[in-house]
């Protein structure tokens, strides 16, 4: 029997279990900070498993980890769980056109339902692998809410839950099976507050100061602004107070929502300080006065080489899911819901990925039935998402994994992916992943030189020290993100 054999027949034990949660959490479809009972699910089920459990890291409700020692307890290594869903995503599972659950309800967009039951099923695989080696080491499951609000991992960072961790692995939905050398990119987030002078619109304009136009200027020049950013940088936002729903009063106050990212932390504050000062020139312009909270920011991620090397073989070494008839039909039928503009972006993109004269036979077959390898680059491409595993990778060696569980071009944050992660194609890469990880933790916590290697690269780019991109005074929004 190969190690990849043993660990296969450790996460099929599991896999009935396992999948009860993940379609349970899809159930739960609940946002960030308010994941409750996917939390509780998840802490039942890892104290039946034997875990010791910490809670509210952080100070977040939903935030805790579970750990399970053998021997010494070295190393110690963690694999990052997340269960949160998006908003207005409800989608019934395996339908292939538009059904929601419940109209304008959240759904798992994204499929942190299966997330969060992968990391589930890697850390009782790793278990049982350590006991029936007596193997040392400590594995520690994180559960990290609110990734698709404003994070958790950068909070727990802070509190320096990472800084005794050795490495860190983690996965994620995808419509490929790799491990990425792309990063993600920086990110920050705040809340800018316009308060001015309510008045009679019709009666007495000239005696209110109107916190609605502050906003509204304050979106005119940020506009002029985006041409003089640089290319990778993004800048987005949202009303969630115009100030009321009568336009004969003068708006006397406004919350308006702005996120900016770029590749690098340094480049982001940057930016986001530009923001700043366009905020400042409104409010001169508006007589109103303004403030402004920063309510999220994560860390550039870059997976550390020597840990994707690792995990990358582990991965070729598995294999891709072995996907069925059922399985490809279902793909061709949630494929063919995109619009034109959108059928030739996925063409165009797959044109990238793959060999031109294979595209058409793929879209017969949309399911990615192979495994792309690793490759180490010097100057990594930033794409334009962002993720709070930044600020893990930032702390401690990490690297996320990515498997299929949707078909090729799929487009995320989509009714169509709420469909997918609820469906067996999902299933199925979620239990290649759980295979994946847990025998990447348990080769890595036998290689005390991989881990060192691992730990020099980090060094090399963070200084020796994590540093998160939140001032200090900046607490976990819980309740009002």
């Amino acid at each position: 029997m190969t190690q990849l054999d043993e660990i296969r027949g450790y996460v099929a034990a599991n896999t009935a279990k396992t999948e009860e949660i993940a379609r349970k959490v899809w159930e739960y479809a609940e946002l960030p900070f308010e994941e409750t009972k996917s939390a509780e699910l998840f802490k039942k089920e890892l104290v039946a498993e034997g875990f010791e459990i910490e809670d509210n890291l952080a100070g977040i409700p939903t935030a805790f980890l579970a750990k399970w020692s053998n021997g010494s307890g070295k190393p110690v290594f963690g694999l990052l769980a997340e269960y949160d869903a998006l908003w207005g995503l409800s989608q019934k599972a395996s339908v292939p056109h538009k059904d929601p659950v419940a109209e304008g309800a959240p759904g798992h967009g994204c499929g942190h339902n299966l997330l969060g039951a992968g990391c589930f099923s890697a850390a009782l695989a790793v278990r049982d692998y350590m006991k029936a080696h007596d193997m040392d080491g400590t594995v520690i499951f994180f559960g990290c809410p609110a990734e698709e609000g404003a994070g958790s991992k950068q909070f727990i960072a802070r509190e320096g839950y990472f800084d005794d961790v050795d490495f860190c692995y983690t996965w994620h939905p995808s419509t490929y099976n790799e491990v990425g050398n792309t990063g993600s990119v920086a990110i920050m987030g705040a809340n800018f507050i316009f308060d001015g002078i309510a008045s009679h619109a019709g009666g007495a304009p000239h005696l209110g100061r109107s916190a609605l136009d502050a906003a509204e200027l304050m979106n005119i020049g940020v506009q002029y602004l985006r041409e003089h950013m640089i290319d990778q940088a993004r800048v987005h936002y949202a009303y969630s107070n115009s100030g009321g729903t009568a336009p004969n009063v003068v708006q006397d106050h406004t919350v308006i929502k702005y996120e900016v990212r770029a590749p690098k932390v340094s480049q982001m504050k940057e930016l986001f300080e530009r923001v700043v000062h366009i905020a400042h020139g409104a409010a001169e312009m508006t007589e109103t006065k303004m403030r402004y909270e920063i309510t999220m920011a994560f860390s550039d991620y870059i997976a550390n080489a020597a840990l994707a090397e690792c995990i990358s073989d582990c991965l070729l070494e598995a294999g891709a899911p072995k996907w069925s008839e059922a399985d490809y039909e279902l793909a061709r039928e949630v494929l063919a819901t995109y619009n034109e503009t959108t059928q030739t972006a996925i063409r165009s993109t797959l044109a990238q990925k793959f060999d031109t004269a294979d595209v058409d036979a793929l879209l017969e077959k949309p399911l990615h039935g192979g495994v792309f390898p690793y490759e180490r680059v010097k100057n990594p491409i930033y794409m334009s998402g962002s993720t709070d595993v930044g600020d893990v990778a930032c702390a401690t060696p990490t690297v996320m994994l990515n498997t299929a569980t949707q078909c090729l071009g799929n487009v995320g944050h989509s009714w169509q992916n709420t469909c997918f992660s609820g469906s067996e194609i999902g299933m199925k890469g979620m239990m290649l992943a759980a295979e994946v990880m847990a025998l990447a933790c348990v080769r890595t916590a036998a290689d005390p030189e991989l881990i060192a290697k691992a730990k020099a690269e980090l060094v090399a780019r963070n200084g020796g020290r994590y540093v998160c991109p939140l001032p200090d005074d900046v607490e976990p929004p819980v309740g009002r993100y």
